[in-house]
């Protein structure tokens, strides 16, 4: 017996229908309270077709066995429309499916539910509470069904128990590969719009879990990628340092040594511990007037004999001071058209050079306070002086140094051009193999003393004029040099190669340089800005002590015969004396032994005519 067909919204209640039985005793399947399909097309027929077969509503749906009805319908489709439905793409949807033998019972794919069997009916309020992750728009359509009941089997249960727990893949996760579901497995496939915004709610989402992307990795902080976004993101710039002033640290007025504060060198127990606990003295020992001394940084006033007798050239006149008697002499005035502008001692310290402003040298004795002889030659001062045995090497203000040789009328020998400004510095090695000179052209020429002609080597390191130079005692090779206001440095050279060694900014015009035989030390005076005593270790270059001396520039300064004392001449008009490089006790007897065998031979085989 056929049934007839009711045509009813989904939305409408269904209470009122009785359910009629089929053949076997089955009752045939009733739609879902939240969609509505069409019982006369097959699930692999498209859903527009719901309005041709809406009009035939008064017609039976079918007769007999469903799953002959079923198969008959399926067979009958044609080919064209189950070829457009394989080609268009399986829908996303978040309901497990339930597995049934294939072909042997019906998926509903625009139903939440996989209805069969017998049972008790499922209210509508308890299929609203059972939703998936998405809900797709109701629509408000007419269906055809033979019965008034639907009963959702267990497995179908489960499903929507386990609906939660789906997993949805991301974008861009790779899809696994699958078989080809059976006709009992692929859902009804859904309208296009209803695709569209599935496709677009699932855009995108991305459940965290065990089965997470695993093509992404955290960016390394190492990375420079990653240091320049993070730097991009503070504002900060990566060329320059985070910690930085603005406007820049201001400047110290005086120079931090740093070497002196941080880099003291490592000693072991045993050497160097006596110099290493050595103090120094910062008073002076001795304090005397020098009333008249020209504050010239280019003149040489003061010198120290090997008899320890100290002269100094105070304007017009040259004084003897003896520290062993503690008398001071006049040695010499004169005329009032010049001036003094430098002293030297002789190596055996009976005579004493003495340089005017007119360019004359004078020699004197000392012991007879007498004038042995004058030499011309240069035309403007003589600022410089220094002796090398029987030879007296003087350099002028014109750039001029001339050797002469005291032993003869003649005395000029040879004639040394390098300098085109006054020659402020000269100092011969302690063996007469070479020559050192400095001048206010910043040039440093160091002469072999076998050829005159032209300097071994010229030195243009210096920013301003070079007067301080000194050989060392120990290292016959080695040449200390100091500029002045705009240089401020210290060179050491190696006289053999030229090359320079060791520099000391020593932040203050440099005056003088003085080496101490006893200790591997050099003293430094400077002139502005500090008027101090530096002593400095070589080869580490550290500032043992710095000594405040006068008031204002110290201008020279000489070493006793001993290397022990220090005597300083300043623009303060006053003449120190500092124990700078103090010996033990009882050493200092051979060295005034040997000086004063040393002056009887250099008598003997000097003659000055």
């Amino acid at each position: 017996m056929a049934t007839a067909a009711v045509s009813t919204p989904v939305q409408k209640n269904q209470k009122g229908l009785v359910p009629s039985l089929k053949v076997g005793g089955r009752v045939p399947l009733t739609p879902s309270p939240r969609n509505s399909i069409n019982l006369n097309s097959s699930p692999f027929n498209p859903e527009e077709s719901l309005g041709k077969d809406a009009k035939g509503a008064s017609k039976p749906t079918y007769s007999g066995n469903l799953m002959a009805h079923y198969g008959r319908s399926s067979s009958s489709s044609t080919g064209s429309q189950r070829e457009s439905q394989r080609e268009q793409p399986e829908p996303k949807f978040n309901i497990a499916r339930v597995v049934h033998p294939p072909r042997k019972a019906l998926a509903l794919g625009v139903s939440d539910y996989a209805l069969t069997g017998t049972g008790l009916p499922l209210s509508p309020k308890n299929s609203k509470s059972k939703k998936g992750s998405i809900q797709q728009k109701p629509s408000k359509t007419t269906v055809n069904y033979g019965g008034d009941r639907f009963i959702p089997n267990r497995a179908a249960s489960s499903a929507i128990a386990n609906t939660g727990s789906s997993k949805i893949s991301g974008p861009e996760k790779k899809k696994k590969k699958r078989t080809q579901p059976s006709v009992s497995e692929r859902p009804a496939v859904p309208e296009p719009e209803e695709e569209e915004d599935t496709a677009s709610a699932l855009e995108g989402l991305s459940i965290l879990d065990d089965d997470a992307d695993e093509s992404y990795s955290r960016p390394s902080p190492n990375t420079v990628a990653y240091q320049d976004s993070l730097a991009n993101a503070c504002g900060v710039s990566l060329k320059t340092r985070i910690l930085e002033f603005k406007p820049a640290a201001p400047e110290s007025s005086k120079p931090i040594d740093l070497r002196q504060q941080y880099n003291r060198p490592l000693r072991h127990a045993g050497s160097g511990s006596a110099q290493a606990r050595r103090r120094i003295a910062t008073a002076p020992e001795r304090v005397l007037d020098a009333p008249g001394l020209i504050d010239d940084y280019y003149l040489n006033l003061l010198d120290w004999s090997s008899g320890n007798q100290v002269a100094i050239g105070l304007e017009r006149s040259v004084y003897v001071w003896s520290a062993d008697e503690g008398s001071v002499s006049c040695l010499m005035e004169t005329t009032p058209d010049t001036y003094i502008s430098s002293v030297k001692w002789s190596e055996d310290g009976a005579y004493v050079g003495v340089g005017l402003g007119t360019g004359e040298v004078q020699i004197w004795d000392v012991a007879e306070n007498s004038k042995i002889r004058s030499m011309f030659g240069h035309d403007t001062r003589v600022s410089v002086m220094g002796w090398n045995k029987h030879l007296l090497s003087t350099g002028a203000r014109s750039g001029l140094v001339f050797n002469h040789d005291v032993r003869i009328a003649e005395h000029k020998v040879a004639e040394l051009v390098s300098h085109t400004s006054e020659v402020c510095g000269l100092e011969w090695r302690s063996d007469g193999a070479q020559l050192a000179t400095g001048g206010n052209d910043n040039l440093v020429s160091i002469w072999d003393a076998r050829s005159l002609s032209v300097p071994k080597f010229t030195k243009a390191n210096h920013k301003a004029a070079v007067k301080a130079l000194a050989w060392c005692p120990w290292n016959a090779n080695l040449l200390a040099t100091g500029g002045g206001s705009y240089d401020r440095h210290i060179h050491f050279w190696n006289s053999t190669t030229g090359a320079r060694v060791n520099s000391i900014d020593t932040g203050s015009q440099v005056t003088s340089l003085r080496w101490s035989p006893h200790y591997r030390e050099i003293v430094s005076s400077s002139g502005f800005p500090d008027n101090s005593l530096s002593v400095w270790s070589y080869p580490t270059l550290v500032r043992n002590v710095e000594i405040p001396a006068h008031e204002s520039r110290v201008l020279h300064s000489c070493l006793s015969p001993d290397g022990q004392m220090l005597a300083t001449a300043a623009a303060d008009e006053s003449l120190k004396f500092w124990k700078i490089f103090e010996k033990k006790a009882g050493a200092g007897a051979g060295a005034a032994g040997s000086g004063s065998s040393g002056k009887a031979d250099m008598v003997k085989h000097m003659t000055i005519r």
